[in-house]
Parts: C-alpha cells; sequence; structure tokens
C-alpha cells in the first residue's frame, strides 16, 4: 500500500478522475491516500506493452505455443472484454492474430465475440474502437448475445448451473480468451475463465453463478472460493484452448502478461495481481473519499459500486463516504434501474432478493451493504431523484460536502483515487 499524510496546509487539493476529466477535491486538513502500488510509468509505454504480450506468446504455460496449437484448425474465436474493462483489447489481438495466421486460419475464419454477459451491446463505432481499426476490418466482430436461443447447453455443474454458451463460441474448434487480471469482489478475481462465464454465457446461466454469493463470500484476488470453481468446472463442459490475459494499471499500460493453459497461466498472473491491487487495511478513517478512477470504471454507477465498496473497508462504521463518479451511462442496467425507481423500499428489494435472486438487481444488495453502516454522499451527473432513489445524499457541490463532514477538527480524512483497483485486505 502507498500511503502518505498531506502536508498540514489549508486547503489540502487532491485531483481525482472523473470521467475522462479530473476534479480538484479541497480538504481543509491533512489525509491519507489508499491505492494500489504505484509503478514507474517510463517503461509502461505502448511499445513495452506490446513486448510483454510478445514475450508471453512466445513462453506459454501448461501449453504449446498458439501457433503449434491452432495448427490444423480450421476457425477460431477470439474472446474480448467489453468497453467497461480496461484490458487494451486492441494492443492483444495483434499478435493473436499473426499466431494464428502463421498456423494457417486466415483472417475470414476467424470471430472475435464481446464478453459482454449481461452488460449491454456495444454500437459499430465502439466495436472498432475496442478491437482497433486493423482488426475491425479484418475479422468479424460480435456482440454476444445473452439470450437462450442464442446460447448452446453443453452441461450443468455439481452446484446447478446450467452451462450454457454462445453458440459461435461453443461450435468453435480453437477458442481464446482475453482480459485483464485484477481482484473482484464477487469471484475473487477477474480474467481467465471469466472471459466465457459470465462473458458469453446465457443469461439463466449468470443469474445461477452469481447467486451463488447469497452464500459465499469471495477474498478479493483469491480465486479459491466455490463462485470461481464453478466457473472453471464448466470447462470440462467445453474447454478453453489458449488464454492471454494482462496485469495493468488505470492507463490500459501493460505491466505484466501471461499466456498458455486457462488455469495455470491464469494462476500466474492472479499472484501477481494480488500483490499489486490488494492493500492490508492498516487504520480506518472517519471520511473516506472515493473516485473509481475515471473512465472506464465510471461509466455507470453499476460498475462504480465496486469502488464505493472497496472503500467502505478502510472506513469507521458510522463514518462517511464520499463517491466521486460520473457515471454518464446512469445506473448501466435496466433491471438494477426498474428495482430502484419502482420498488417500495430498500428492505422490500433486500428482502425479496434474498428470496431470489435477481442478476442486475443484485447491486442492491451490494448498496444496502454499505448503507447499513455508512453515510454515503454521492457527486455524478446522475439526476438528484435518481441519487436520492438509491438511499445516497446528492453532492453536486463536492467541496461542500467534504467541508460538511471535516468540521471537526480530529476528523480523518483519506482519498482513494483508483478505488476501482483497490482492494481491502482485512486481517
Amino acid at each position: 500500500m502507498f500511503m502518505h499524510s498531506a502536508a498540514k496546509e489549508e486547503p489540502s487539493i487532491p485531483v481525482l478522475r472523473y470521467g475522462k476529466n479530473a476534479l480538484s477535491v479541497a480538504i481543509p486538513k491533512a489525509y491519507d491516500t489508499i491505492t494500489y502500488v504505484q509503478h514507474d510509468t517510463v517503461d509502461l509505454d505502448e511499445r513495452s506493452s506490446l513486448l510483454r504480450i510478445r514475450q508471453a506468446l512466445e513462453a506459454p504455460i501448461g501449453t504449446p505455443p498458439l501457433r503449434e496449437l491452432a495448427a490444423g484448425k480450421g476457425r477460431a474465436v477470439i474472446l474480448v472484454s467489453d468497453g467497461t474493462r480496461l484490458c487494451p483489447t486492441s494492443l492483444l489481438l495483434g499478435p493473436l492474430l499473426e499466431e494464428l495466421n502463421i498456423a494457417g486460419i486466415a483472417d475470414q475464419a476467424i470471430d472475435i465475440v464481446v464478453a459482454l454477459g449481461l452488460h449491454r451491446k456495444h454500437t459499430a463505432d465502439e466495436l472498432e474502437r475496442l478491437v482497433g481499426k486493423e482488426a475491425y476490418n479484418r475479422v468479424r466482430v460480435h456482440n454476444h448475445s445473452p439470450i437462450a436461443e442464442d446460447c448452446v447447453h453443453v452441461g450443468t455443474t455439481s452446484l446447478g448451473t446450467p452451462v450454457e454458451i454462445n453458440r459461435t463460441v461453443a461450435e468453435a474448434p480453437l477458442r481464446i480468451v482475453t482480459g485483464n487480471i485484477e481482484p473482484h469482489s464477487l469471484v475473487g478475481v477477474s480474467g481467465g475463465v471469466k472471459a466465457m462465464i459470465p462473458g458469453v454465457a446465457s443469461h439463466r446461466c449468470i443469474e445461477a453463478n452469481h447467486s451463488l454469493s447469497l452464500k459465499v463470500k469471495a477474498a478479493p484476488g483469491d480465486p479459491d472460493n466455490d463462485i470461481h470453481r464453478d466457473l472453471e468446472q464448466s470447462l470440462s463442459f467445453l474447454p478453453i484452448d489458449f488464454l492471454l490475459n494482462v496485469i495493468v494499471n488505470h492507463d490500459r499500460q501493460v505491466i505484466h502478461a501471461v499466456a498458455g493453459h486457462i488455469i495455470d497461466a491464469h494462476r500466474a498472473g492472479v499472484s501477481y495481481a494480488a500483490d499489486l491491487f490488494v492493500v492490508p487495511v492498516e487504520k480506518r478513517y472517519d471520511i473516506v473519499i472515493v473516485s473509481p478512477g475515471g473512465s472506464p470504471k465510471d461509466l455507470q454507477l453499476y460498475q462504480s459500486l465496486k469502488a464505493l465498496r472497496n472503500a467502505a473497508s478502510f472506513a469507521k462504521p458510522g463514518g462517511a463516504l464520499i463517491l466521486v463518479a460520473e457515471c454518464p451511462e446512469m445506473l448501466g442496467n435496466g433491471i438494477f434501474q426498474f428495482w430502484i425507481e419502482t420498488m417500495p423500499n430498500r428492505e422490500r428489494m433486500v428482502a425479496r432478493l434474498q428470496q431470489n435472486f435477481v442478476v442486475g438487481a443484485h447491486k442492491i444488495l451490494h448498496i444496502d451493504e454499505v448503507l447499513r453502516s455508512y453515510k454515503v454522499y454521492l457527486h455524478s451527473s446522475l439526476p438528484t431523484h435518481v441519487t436520492e432513489l438509491l438511499g445516497f445524499i446528492p453532492a453536486p457541490d463536492l467541496n461542500g460536502a467534504i467541508a460538511s463532514e471535516t468540521c471537526h477538527p480530529d476528523t480523518t480524512v483519506a482519498v482513494m483515487p483508483f478505488g476501482a483497483l483497490t482492494y481491502p485486505r482485512n486481517g
């Protein structure tokens, strides 16, 4: 963890990312900064990022090189993360397409499927920006569809999850996944098999796996939990042939890359990511001011809640959290929005979700978890009524909200500039 105490000047001015811009925040007292391990960016440019990717492909873990695995295959499908993730997909695709071409798979026999899960589909312009103009013009690029008729049932896990996967993916003779590895509150860690479930799974499959979170609590950075094991069990029904995952900072610069076996290579990256992004809780604060880290982590409240939950672990019970998240795409999920705008109160929502888990609406459980112990201010582009229906206090005057909570001379304050990538480790 990198923490510092600001000089006791009046006021202290940290800068927080807000969408694609930045906000200066006035704090009339000293504060601590809580963030993941920072890296010298001199060696984190595009050239060095590509070098790390190519080095991973040349030395895969647990499998032969991709060009050998792909030899003799008639077609291939590549799964890529959607636009809410930090993965620099366009950098990964060039080397992967090169490997496939060397193996004899032509561009017209390659499909890219965006692993949306239940996130919204991308427009044509968004797809081109996501994969890069060159790849977009060379191969077919598809949005995943989670509706039942577009997926194929291949088996059922021991925990009852029906494994239903995108038809294009299920029928491909060679399946390749990409993504970035970072801690994840639901399954412990992202990357790896998550490209398939929830990435290209059916609504029913995603909901069944997510519902396990009612009984299973994962530790951030650790895949050793039943929810993640449920995902990996799906590989016995539909294997993934090759993985290329990266670990990146908030500027999408590649710190580390791994390639090869879907589990073995992923685990090698997991330990690296946990050392970077999981931070010990050494102190708790009266006030924690948190930004998810700007776009794309604060595109929607649905995604921004991850940073809020992380910040809560560093706050004293009864303290205040101030979330700074632009949310230009509003709540980010239609089911979530429907529940917030129509259900009578949060208590009814929580009781109903505990009886019958509904993916999308399940974010209300995360909100309730925080609001039971903390006051939450939200500075965003959301309409005031939406903020209030969520149970948050609108903070259009961000510095005014901070001043109202820091008037007592003994108040302790922390700032989390990259809350979506800074996960707590308790104990």
